[in-house]
Parts: C-alpha cells; sequence; structure tokens
C-alpha cells in the first residue's frame, strides 16, 4: 500500500519540476532570495507549486506564512539565514533562552549552568579523636608524651589515666626524639618563617599575623629554645601524617583542650 502511495507522489513531482524553472528564469533563487514576480514573496497565494510538502520539496522554501522570508529547514522560528524576524505569537524560541544567563549561577563554554562544588571535606580518622586512656608509666601528671611513630600525644592524668589525641609530626628528615620543656604560650599566634624553611620555600611569606588562615592554627606551645612548636593546623586532613618540618601538629579544637589543660614549664617527651 505505502509503495502505491508514494509512485503518484514522485510523478507529480516530477511533473512540477519542468513547470517550475520556467516561472523562475533568469532570477537567483538562493536560500533567503526570492524572485520578484514569485508569489510566495508577496503573499498572494500558493503558486504552480501548489504550496505544502510540494512547494518545500522543490523549492526548499517553508511553505507556511511564518517561512516566506527564505529557506528554512529544521531551523526554529524566529531566524532567517542570520536575519531575525519577528516569531508568530505563543512561541518561545528554546535557542534564545538557552542564551540567558540564570541569576546567581555560573556558566559554563557552551551556555549550561556549572553547580556550585563543595571542596572536599577534611575527616580525620576516628582513631585520632580525643579520648581518655589508661596510663601506667613512670612520667608525672602534667607530662607530655609524644609517640612520633603512632602519631599519638599523650598527656598524663592522675589516676593511671591520660588524655590521648592524634597529631600530625615531622615528615622523614624532619623528625626527632628528646625531652624539652614549654617554655611559652600563644593564643592565635603569628607566622615567621625560619630561615631554613625560607631557603627551601622562597615563596613562603616573610611574616603572617594571627588568624584562621595562619598555619600555626588556633594555639601553639613552644618547646624550649628549639623552633619547634606544639600547635594547630588549618589542614586537619594532615593529623595522623608525616608532614611537618619537625612540629608537632594538633587539630585547633584539640590543640585549645591540651592548652588549657598544660602550664608553662611542663615537661614534654618526644620519642
Amino acid at each position: 500500500m505505502r509503495r502505491k502511495i508514494i509512485l503518484p507522489l514522485l510523478a507529480v513531482a516530477g511533473a512540477l519540476a519542468v513547470a517550475g524553472p520556467a516561472l523562475a528564469q533568469g532570477y537567483r533563487q538562493n536560500y533567503g532570495y526570492a524572485a520578484p514576480n514569485d508569489p510566495m514573496a508577496s503573499g498572494g497565494g500558493r503558486g504552480n507549486y501548489g504550496g505544502g510538502f510540494i512547494e518545500m520539496l522543490m523549492t526548499g522554501r517553508d511553505p507556511t506564512p511564518a517561512g516566506r522570508g527564505g529557506a528554512v529547514y529544521n531551523r526554529p522560528g524566529g531566524y532567517a539565514y542570520g536575519q531575525r524576524v519577528q516569531p508568530q505569537g505563543g512561541y518561545e524560541d528554546p535557542f534564545e533562552a538557552a542564551r540567558q544567563p540564570r541569576a546567581g549561577r555560573r556558566m559554563a563554554a557552551l551556555g549550561e549552568p556549572v553547580e556550585p562544588q563543595q571542596g572536599i571535606q577534611s575527616i580525620v580518622d576516628p582513631r585520632f579523636r580525643k579520648q581518655e586512656v589508661a596510663y601506667d608509666g613512670p612520667h608525672k601528671p602534667g607530662t607530655i608524651i609524644i609517640d612520633t611513630p603512632q602519631r599519638f600525644l599523650f598527656l598524663v592524668q592522675p589516676g593511671g589515666r591520660a588524655m590521648r589525641y592524634g597529631i600530625g609530626v615531622g615528615r622523614p628528615g624532619f623528625s626527632w626524639a628528646g625531652m624539652k620543656t614549654i617554655t611559652r604560650k600563644a593564643e592565635w599566634p603569628s607566622w615567621t618563617p625560619p630561615a631554613e624553611m625560607l631557603k627551601r620555600r622562597p615563596d613562603l611569606p616573610r611574616f603572617m599575623t594571627g588568624g584562621p588562615d595562619n598555619p600555626m592554627g588556633a594555639r601553639a606551645m613552644y618547646l624550649g629554645s628549639t623552633l619547634y612548636r606544639i600547635h594547630g593546623t588549618n589542614e586537619p586532613n594532615t593529623i595522623g601524617q608525616a608532614v611537618s618540618s619537625g612540629c608537632i601538629r594538633m587539630t585547633n579544637d584539640d590543640v585549645t583542650d591540651l592548652y588549657e589543660r598544660v602550664r608553662v614549664g611542663a615537661k614534654v617527651l618526644v620519642i
């Protein structure tokens, strides 16, 4: 049945193909340009092509009133080969909507909105969270013991107990051991990188005031006359790792808790 319908259509198209060129002889009929006597250009009827599918097949023009401005093949309404025409009422151009920026959202190169991206959350391993544990060693209450290999700091308490905190320690080549004393305490300390560090990292600032962005964190306890300190950090994901230049890192919450529990003069054993 489909073949019987198609054959008559092809016969009609062939007949019109002979008549069509004769009407348009001597005129340009490229897309978007019509002959002066073309009835389609003046809106005076369907012409010899009869309109509809046959007209589009033979001329390439959109036979509808919206398409009189030029040839349109699957182009959105309101466009005629680079020239804007007024779309019919009630038509919403999807291309125009896509070009409009959406308030409050960044746009990617292709016009698609970019969803806000949340930074990777820094999560401390649960085993490095502060907790009270049993202690049966020889050191007096108030002594700090830093277990470098296990990444723990212990504050000895009365009654055979100790507070245990997770820490970050010196990276390979910067670890150390010995007995020191807390000689000074500071809240939101400033930071002056030592000359040795500046030699390795000339991009570092020569001085940084205390605050949330300071790598020294919320509190610092200075160890003897050395450059080493027990201090907070704005990189809690480094707790449990060997990343520092010899200082002992703690989360800001933990270093604040330790700061309130110890006094200047307390002993610090680093093993």
